[in-house]
């Protein structure tokens, strides 16, 4: 996913500054076939060909940067989500699902413009080993991976290893079907200010060895959307985590506490979670993680663990076999899979399950 195809380039002059604009072609191609046992109350067993992903969901993205001159740059995201087990599109049909924004950028930041990630997506992004896994934290909290906001404004700059960041959107989710975390919440309501806006902030330090981040997001309801079915409620996450890199591997730990308003009899959660990532060769790189989320004053409890080993053919290729397993406790039925949408995959209340998956990912 590093590299890049430059597909062209253009020289133009405008008065007396001489501005280059350069539009770049990248993506990554993820496919995997799963097997899960205990599915449903009948605890059969199912495979499948995951749509949303193997160890990184696939996508195709066009990036261009304009320089403006004095130190100002333009530029633009779009990136589609790729559902490589039917050719459609993720994030319930979008063209552009993943991101569409524009941004003007210098010295002092960016300011980005459209449909992106939140603060609570970058927040996660060094701590969370396993990240976007089909067995990961994705599995206990879909929002997780897809911490994305339609009709927003974001701001983000790094200055000597301290990062800001903050977005807010006045109609954060227009697609619900087949969208992963998604609330059909479209807002931009003139009779209801307060309706599917979305806020976060994040602050973080990165050193050449370690780093730590706090970030916060906060989901507003709306008539009509899932989960928050009133502008009077809120969903909101706070995480705080940190990354060491030592003697070649690098661990990550943190927390996010999670209060819902949405959910009526267990709306405060916390999930733990602690992991590592190490290359065995330069070609072999075995990752881990843990995790426990807990429903306050509540017997439901899941705890997650899951590996991943994954062997470079390439700089751009790479096959890949991953496991999970998941112990869900009190009226729970989580899956341990978070490759698929809906609770199709589901087990029995209290139940457990067990997943693996091999794929072959590649990036240009």
């Amino acid at each position: 996913m590093k590299s890049r195809y430059w597909v062209g380039a253009t020289l133009a002059l405008m008065g007396s500054v001489a501005c280059a604009q350069s539009v770049t072609i990248y993506g990554v191609l993820d496919v995997a076939v799963e097997h899960l046992n205990k599915v449903g109350a009948s605890g059969d067993s199912l495979t499948r060909v995951p749509s949303f992903t193997g160890t990184v969901p696939s996508r195709l993205g066009f990036r261009g940067v304009e320089d403006l001159g004095g130190g100002l740059r333009a530029g633009f995201t779009l990136e589609s989500g790729l559902m490589l087990d039917t050719g459609g599109l993720n994030q319930g049909g979008r063209m552009f699902g993943r991101q569409a924004f524009v941004n003007l950028s210098g010295a002092w930041g960016s300011v980005m413009l459209g449909r992106q990630y939140t603060m609570l997506f970058h927040g996660l992004a060094g701590a969370d080993i396993l990240g976007p896994n089909i067995y990961s934290s994705s599995s206990l909290d879909s929002y997780i991976p897809n911490a994305r906001a339609d009709n927003a404004i974001g701001y983000m700059g790094s200055f000597s290893g301290v990062t800001v960041g903050a977005t807010y959107s006045t109609g954060r989710d227009t697609v619900n079907a087949a969208n992963p975390g998604g609330t059909n919440c479209a807002g931009e309501n003139a009779s209801d200010k307060k309706a599917c806006r979305e806020w976060s902030a994040l602050l973080k330090y990165d050193a050449p060895a370690w780093g730590v981040a706090l970030a916060a997001d906060e989901l507003r309801g709306g008539t009509g959307a899932l989960g928050l079915g009133s502008s009077a409620l809120t969903d909101r996450r706070i995480s705080l985590n940190g990354y060491a890199k030592v003697g070649g591997a690098k661990i990550g730990a943190g927390l996010l506490s999670r209060d819902n308003e949405g959910n009526a009899l267990t709306p405060r959660s916390d999930l733990w979670y602690v992991g590592a990532s190490y290359p065995v060769t330069p070609k072999v790189t075995v990752d881990g993680q843990v995790f426990r989320l807990k429903y306050k004053d509540s017997a439901n409890k899941a705890l997650l663990v899951a590996l991943r080993g994954t062997y470079a053919l390439s700089k751009r290729t790479a096959v890949y076999a991953t496991a999970g397993n998941i112990d869900n406790s009190g009226t729970l039925t989580g899956s341990v899979s978070g490759g698929a949408a809906g609770p199709l995959s589901a087990t029995k209340a209290g139940g457990s399950q067990l997943g693996v998956a091999a794929g072959v990912r590649h990036s240009f």
